[in-house]
């Protein structure tokens, strides 16, 4: 199950449903075997029939096995509303690895709407770039799920970023108190962002950032010298790593410190990320905030 885990193995899986629930199951078989407790990670219960269910509720797999009628009892539904928002713009499309930023994104998105929706939770998206190009609401249906899918199956990175606009037409947008899921690189001005995430705890959510950057973007291990071109403004720039190395990665430290700095004291979770890591650690991630939540 762990290279259900990994994302380059997960990437070669055809179709968003496939990834998601490969990725889901992999890690709740891992969860069972592990020392953590305390998650909600089952789903339903079954009990046998009796005279006067609804048919509908009978579950025919079980059936098929066992040649006896059972129910599927589902746990009512809960009062949380989650919000995945995700990057689609352009600085989201690279990848040194074999597997994009936005690739990982979107199959983190996928896999976190999957597992809300079997804890009866209800959930929706916003795809954007400088512009909201999706918005599907929260819902708590089944069916919902492959609406979701659907959508970031189709969603593809592309044009400049405008991060903290969006987070503040969203603030406003959404009434309801929720969760609110960031998924992106962050790629803009810091202050703005914080000014974004600032308005949603402002409207009094609760806040996740998974952070995502690429390995290369954190290590900047290129041995060349090379031309960087700028995805979002096609700007470039010849560069010898080796001189430069230091100096870079010390202020993608003190960048990455100072979001982690700032969210915390907003009281938002903040996970740093890259597309080497395994997709267990953000789902276990959500899983704390969701305990927390209650």
């Amino acid at each position: 199950m762990t290279k259900l885990l990994d994302a380059a193995a997960v990437a070669k899986l055809s179709g968003m449903h496939m990834r998601a629930r490969a990725v889901v199951e992999g890690f709740v078989a891992g969860l069972h075997r592990s020392p953590y407790k305390g998650f909600s990670v089952e789903f339903a219960e079954h009990r046998p029939y009796i005279a006067g269910d609804p048919l509908k509720n009978l579950d025919w797999k079980v059936f098929g096995k066992s040649d006896r009628y059972y129910v599927k009892e589902f746990e009512e539904e809960t009062n949380l509303r989650a919000y995945l928002v995700l990057d689609a713009s352009a600085s989201m499309a690279y990848g040194s690895t074999g597997v994009t930023k936005f690739e990982y994104a979107r199959t983190l998105a996928a896999a976190l709407a999957y597992l809300m929706l079997r804890q009866q939770d209800s959930v929706g998206i916003l795809l954007f770039d400088r512009e909201i190009r999706t918005f599907v609401p929260p819902r708590s249906a089944g069916k919902h799920l492959h609406v979701i899918l659907r959508e970031l199956e189709n969603a593809q990175p592309a044009e400049k970023t405008a991060l903290a606009e969006t987070l503040h037409r969203l603030a406003e947008r959404v009434k309801r108190r929720g969760l609110v899921i960031l998924i992106s690189d962050l790629m803009e001005e810091p202050d703005e962002v914080l000014r974004g995430l600032r308005h949603f705890r402002h409207k009094r959510h609760e806040v996740v950032v998974f952070h995502v950057l690429d390995v290369a973007e954190r290590e900047f291990g290129f041995s060349r010298e090379a031309i960087f071109r700028d995805l979002e403004t096609t700007r470039e720039m010849l560069v010898q790593p080796w001189e430069i190395r230091a100096e870079y990665k010390k202020n993608v430290g003190r960048w990455i410190d100072s979001l982690r700095f700032s969210c915390r004291e907003m009281g938002i979770d903040y996970v740093g990320m890259h597309t080497e890591t395994p997709y267990d650690s953000a789902l276990l991630a959500y899983l704390d905030k969701r305990e927390r939540l209650g």
